[in-house]
């Protein structure tokens, strides 16, 4: 007869998958702090994954929006946090990439946050206020060329994508308009529709809606090819010799601390893959004309560390700095 001792039987029991890996769950309600106003993409994937990871780990997940400095402030606040999933960021391209080369000082790095899953990625799309005489880019840009430095063009903050999206625009074309930054896509779009601002890049995910309401015009997208929900609208880049390299996506997703341990991006990754893989979530994302940005961790962070390079180059080349806050 085989004798068990206490050691074998302990050596047996660690090998079992289910207790050698039981997954982590949260015992305490989850937080999505997104550093931007309500009503922009950042905003608009944080609700949506929020009832879903409620649901998922039995435990109340909210949502904070934490605006300003072109979400630093936001950014901030999670790189501060306890690193115990029980705090996660709703970034962006903006704070998480572009903001890392853009401003002098910022009260953390590349290093500072473990990204964990993307949710959603597009292209920008150019939206003008339907008083503004332009069918088409070049007629925009005709239009600005006859107004230098009178048109203005609305934002999402200071170091966002569409911001960035803008100052590459104004260069590639040699125009010049008024950038006017606002907390957020939502009231960017307002101050669009109502006309206190002629133009903006708007992240397509969330501007969709105005287009097809006929509120804004669409000229073109900021990608390289045409976006499958807008198949009529350009890439900027067929439009203009000028504009020949023109291509730019923005994107979402989660982060935690740096110190969050494995086991919990682990767990939080897994959980945002079965929600990408939701009927809801597909549905919404071809609703917005975006594109799931799920990969494992190890893709995601690299995904994140290619956006960080590309525009560290796109901003050095053109040498803009500004101060955060």
């Amino acid at each position: 007869m085989t004798r068990i001792t206490r050691r074998t039987a302990l050596a047996s029991l660690l090998a079992t998958p289910a207790l050698a890996q039981a997954e982590w769950r949260p015992s305490q309600p989850i937080r999505i702090v997104v550093p931007a106003a309500p009503g922009g993409t950042a905003d608009i994937s944080a609700r949506l994954l929020a009832p879903y990871l409620q649901s998922h780990f039995g435990q109340n997940c909210v949502v904070e929006n934490r605006s300003g400095a072109g979400g630093v402030i936001g950014t901030a606040e999670i790189v501060r946090a306890a690193p115990d999933g029980l705090n996660l960021l709703l970034g962006n391209i903006g704070p998480q990439a572009i903001g890392l080369s853009l401003y002098r000082s910022l009260p953390y790095d590349r290093t500072s946050l473990l990204p964990v899953a993307g949710t959603v990625r597009g292209p920008n799309v150019l939206v003008v206020h339907p008083s503004v005489p332009a069918n088409s880019l070049p007629e925009l840009v005709a239009y600005l060329k006859a107004n230098p430095g009178k048109i203005s063009y609305g934002s999402p903050g200071v170091g966002q994508s569409p911001h960035l999206t803008g100052v590459w625009f104004n260069q590639a074309t040699g125009t010049e308009s008024i950038h006017v930054p606002f907390r957020g896509a939502g009231p960017a779009a307002v101050e669009l529709v109502a006309g206190n601002i002629q133009y903006m890049w708007d992240n397509l995910t969330s501007g969709i809606q105005q287009i097809r309401a006929g509120r804004v015009r669409a000229l073109a997208v900021s990608s390289a090819d045409r976006n499958f929900s807008l198949p009529d609208i350009p890439a900027a880049r067929e439009t203009m010799p000028e504009l020949a390299q023109f291509d730019v996506n923005t994107w979402f997703g989660i982060f935690v601390p740096a110190a969050t341990p494995r086991p919990i991006a682990e767990a939080i990754n897994r959980a945002m893959k079965s929600w990408h893989e939701t009927e809801e979530v597909k549905a919404r994302w071809r609703e917005m004309g975006g594109v799931s940005l799920y990969g494992s961790l190890e893709q995601y962070a690299a995904f994140v560390n290619g956006e960080i390079e590309k525009w560290g180059q796109v901003i050095r080349k053109e040498g803009l700095q500004l101060d955060a806050g």
